[in-house]
């Protein structure tokens, strides 16, 4: 059965400090599926990714066009006013292209997220952060030391957790930007493996330079050229 359309991008207009990025840029993205933004460096991937969660809203970039994102299969434009950026930063998770935990422990890291949102259960919040930690690959690494200081874990386990951070709120979109580029042969191969397991789950989004790495996970290809996307399947 062929996947349904999740993301719908129309005739995106985006520059930033008077420098065009992006020119009439169109693009559809279907549900469960990894794909691969890629392009020369500084033509404007990361700031792509921005968009679809609107993290560029505080600097002085213009965007004009139509992003459409089927929430549980319901169109919503997510610039439209009355959707909260708060709600959309819910459905549509980020993970950066260094691990970022925060100065505090491998629990309090991935119920981080929730505590934001106002679920405040224990139960519920140990059952969630257990869940996004075995869906991060994580959980048999630390659960015998949950409230240890998450700065000790190593680059791929940081670089888990910050997915596992990512994954607690159940999102139904993930962005990542190049998430292995910081690590080591042995931990990027976890990192896609990880990836493919979690689009039964999720649509993800990868910037990513590596080729041999497109190649191996992502279902499709969009390069990024003169501000359009060129987009091919594997």
């Amino acid at each position: 059965m062929d996947n349904k359309l999740k993301i719908s991008i129309n005739d995106l207009h985006f520059s930033y400090k008077d420098k065009s990025v992006l020119s009439g840029a169109s693009l559809r993205i279907m549900e469960n599926t990894i794909n691969a933004i890629v392009g020369p460096s500084g033509i404007g991937k990361s700031t792509f990714l921005t968009t679809l969660n609107r993290l560029w809203d505080t600097t002085s970039a213009e965007m004009t066009g139509k992003i459409e994102i089927f929430f549980h299969g319901v169109p919503q434009d997510i610039y439209d006013p009355r959707f909260p950026e708060t709600t959309l930063r819910r459905k549509v998770g980020m993970v950066f292209q260094a691990p970022n935990p925060l100065p505090m422990s491998i629990f309090r890291n991935v119920a981080f997220p929730l505590k934001l949102a106002g679920k405040t259960s224990r139960g519920e919040t140990e059952e969630s952060v257990e869940k996004a930690l075995r869906q991060a690959f994580l959980w048999d690494e630390v659960k015998d030391r949950l409230h240890k200081d998450a700065l000790l874990l190593s680059g791929g386990q940081q670089q888990r957790l910050c997915i596992a951070r990512a994954l607690v709120l159940a999102p139904e979109v993930l962005l990542l930007d190049e998430p292995t580029s910081s690590l080591d042969e042995k931990a990027g191969a976890v990192i896609e493996e990880l990836l493919v397991e979690l689009k039964k789950n999720c649509t993800m989004v990868i910037v990513s330079h590596y080729l041999a790495q497109v190649d191996r996970i992502a279902d499709t290809v969009h390069e990024l050229v003169g501000g359009k996307f060129v987009t091919g399947r594997r």
